[in-house]
């Protein structure tokens, strides 16, 4: 026996139908691997100081002023100084890297591009900072464990990556890690073990003389 629904009915069950088809797309786009899609972005920022220069390098005003400005800038591990010099002047590398070898510091080779000309008599110092955040974390979307397709909560791996980005001393080491010289990692433990291997056996020489003989009570 057939009825005929009224508008109002007909209305919800489309409207329920809806619903139902747009949680079951949102289901399946959803993350059903134990990766984390919660990851660190990292993020770059240059500050530039223009400072007068010669062929001589930095006077010792400019020197003063580049490092009240190092200063306040807070420079540290992680940072990055790189010179724009038309000049390529060595005395102004090597004025500039001295005052940056005061925080910890070697000057980069090359330097990111800044908005404007470097002018004339002038020399551009570069820092360029980096920080790590992850995007969209805490994330509490998903207030329910329960999931069609057995997916991954939205809020997976916040805890452990925001942690991380905010530890890490270096952020650029998230992209592409740490490259250290491994041939002087290598020559050095190479030293521990060859002293090690060098040693004469304790008993090379012979045993020492000792008496056997006991004494009184």
């Amino acid at each position: 026996m057939l009825t005929r629904m009224t508008k109002p009915a007909l209305a919800a069950l489309t409207l329920s139908l809806g619903l139902s088809l747009a949680g079951c797309a949102s289901d399946a786009t959803s993350n059903r691997s134990l990766d984390s899609i919660k990851q660190p972005v990292v993020d770059r920022s240059n500050f530039s100081l223009d400072v007068d220069a010669n062929g001589g390098g930095l006077s010792i005003a400019e020197q003063r002023r580049l490092d009240d400005w190092f200063s306040v800038m807070d420079l540290g591990y992680g940072d990055r100084v790189s010179i724009d010099d038309p000049l390529a002047s060595r005395a102004t590398r090597q004025a500039v890297a001295d005052i940056a070898a005061r925080y910890g510091l070697l000057v980069s080779d090359g330097a990111p591009v800044t908005n404007g000309l470097v002018n004339p008599g002038k020399v551009r110092v570069v820092v360029t900072r980096s920080k790590a955040t992850v995007p969209g974390c805490p994330d509490w979307e998903g207030s329910s464990s329960f999931s069609m397709s057995n997916s991954t909560h939205s809020g997976y791996g916040c805890a452990v990556n925001a942690n991380l980005a905010a530890m890490v001393a270096d952020p650029e080491d998230l992209i592409h890690g740490k490259s250290g010289p491994g041939e002087t990692v290598i020559m050095t433990s190479n030293k521990a073990i060859d002293s090690y291997r060098k040693q004469k056996p304790t008993g090379e020489s012979g045993l020492k003389a000792t008496s056997t003989g006991s004494g009184g009570n």
